[in-house]
């Protein structure tokens, strides 16, 4: 990113702090190749190079360099145990600028806030300070991207979590700009409907933390089963990409064309938990590793890697052509 530019954006997102939060931001990253649409998925990740998050990221940049992306998600916990402590946190630079050196993976970051992040200083990993330290950085709590091949909805799903906020005094979470807890949740799923309706992007996908549905540690979380899963059946969203349990698995919906497709093995990993759920199993790892997403308006190609960079799994989905 040249200076002008990281300057741009650094304008852009004091605008986005400052303004009102009735609609969701809304960012454009058009592809380099019009055509097509590359990037990487990686999440749960922040532990400064430990636990494998330094070998990920080796393999992360050698795939990225072959696909020629155009940018990576991170689907949160970016930082562990325990967020950012302010925008001073070595740990920004310990866990992500030191980390993920490749020049593939020079490109921007799109992120959301795991329920580790509500347990800092939130604010400070929104704060656009840290986009002066490491341009790639961009991370709010909701948002749009428009790729124009698809249209990105990332949600702040912490807020969701009713164990959250009936913590013991001594787990401390973040709900500065948050509470009162109902008043912002039913402002975000209208924002959201709001904004899956105007999209004509051939893809829609949902980005958010928490688990949709998993077979895995966490497994399903009944919040977004029962106030968010409603909005993305009646929009059409045709997937759901998350972190929070630290593997990699895809399960597909009975009852929609919508798909679950959990990238949370980018460190630390839960061996040898299963648990099945109501929905359909294709494929589960309980390891390290990423997601890669190749698009255009008609085909959606996805594939799991692990920390060696090598295919484990790959799912291809079709679209009907669009206009867009």
């Amino acid at each position: 990113m040249t200076p002008s530019s990281a300057l741009f954006s650094l304008l852009l997102l004091s605008f986005l702090f400052s303004s009102s939060f009735a609609t969701l931001p809304r960012f454009q990253h058009p592809a380099k190749d019009g055509d097509s649409l590359r990037l990487l998925v990686v999440g749960d990740w922040g532990r400064k190079g430990l636990f494998n998050q330094s070998q990920v990221a080796t393999a992360m940049g050698r795939i990225g360099e072959e696909l020629e992306i155009d940018f990576v998600i991170s689907t949160g916990d970016n930082f562990y145990e325990n967020g950012l402590t302010g925008v001073d946190d070595k740990s920004f630079q310990e866990s992500f600028t030191n980390i993920f050196t490749a020049s593939s993976l020079q490109t921007q970051w799109y992120s959301v806030l795991g329920n580790h992040d509500y347990r800092g200083n939130v604010l400070a990993q929104l704060s656009p300070v840290l986009q002066q330290l490491d341009s790639r950085w961009i991370c709010l709590r909701s948002f749009i991207l428009d790729a124009e091949i698809a249209d990105f909805f990332f949600v702040d799903t912490t807020p969701f979590v009713l164990k959250y906020w009936n913590e013991p005094e001594n787990r401390h979470y973040d709900w500065r700009e948050v509470a009162p807890r109902d008043q912002y949740i039913d402002n975000l799923l209208k924002d959201l409907d709001a904004a899956l309706k105007e999209s004509r992007a051939p893809w829609k996908f949902v980005v958010g933390h928490h688990t949709m549905r998993s077979v895995s540690e966490h497994g399903d979380t009944v919040e977004l089963l029962d106030e968010l899963l409603p909005i993305l059946k009646e929009n059409g969203v045709d997937l759901y990409i998350n972190g929070h349990d630290h593997c990699l698995q895809h399960i597909s919906s009975r009852g929609s064309q919508l798909q679950y497709l959990t990238s949370g093995g980018g460190s630390k990993a839960w061996r040898g938990t299963y648990v099945p759920n109501d929905d359909k199993l294709q494929f589960f790892y309980d390891g390290q590793g990423f997601m890669s997403m190749e698009l255009t308006g008609r085909r959606a190609e996805m594939r799991f890697y692990d920390v060696f960079g090598r295919v484990l799994y790959e799912l291809s989905l079709g679209k009907e052509f669009q206009a867009y």
